[in-house]
């Protein structure tokens, strides 16, 4: 099974312009360890471990659609993290995180990164911005 992430973001800019600003946050952290262009993330691209990184247009959303109803804003633009099964999830959970907090500096509006709709792990309204802790299993449960 994948494991998905994805940054949902009602935003003024495009797809093609998010694709921009991400491509040189990929470049100034490191991230990408080959030329990565705005239109490759658009196409798809990996990262230095693997992460597949997508960038696209969102379709207009059903009323019901768990961010509309849930979040009170639409997106425009998304950006899917399908985690590489070959490498540590939580070294790609990082670079995720090095891509997407200072992408955050560089667009603006409404903006949530989740975990396949069931875990927040950033939320920004307006211009505050609020993370959540991962969810740790419980170490001691029974089994």
């Amino acid at each position: 099974m994948a494991i998905d992430y994805y940054l949902d973001c009602a935003t003024m800019l495009s797809a093609n312009g998010v694709a921009a600003q991400l491509e040189e946050v990929g470049k100034d952290s490191g991230v990408f360890d080959a030329p990565i262009t705005s239109n490759r993330l658009m196409d798809g691209a990996l990262t230095r471990l693997g992460t597949q990184l997508r960038v696209m247009t969102e379709r207009p959303p059903q009323p019901c659609h768990p961010i509309v109803s849930g979040l009170g804003f639409t997106p425009t633009v998304g950006v899917g993290f399908r985690m590489a099964k070959g490498a540590d999830v939580s070294d790609q959970q990082d670079d995720m995180l090095r891509l997407v907090v200072p992408l955050l500096d560089r667009i603006d509006g409404d903006t949530v990164l989740h975990f396949q709709f069931e875990e927040i792990w950033l939320l920004r309204r307006g211009a505050e911005l609020t993370s959540f802790p991962a969810r740790q299993p419980d170490r001691y449960s029974a089994k």
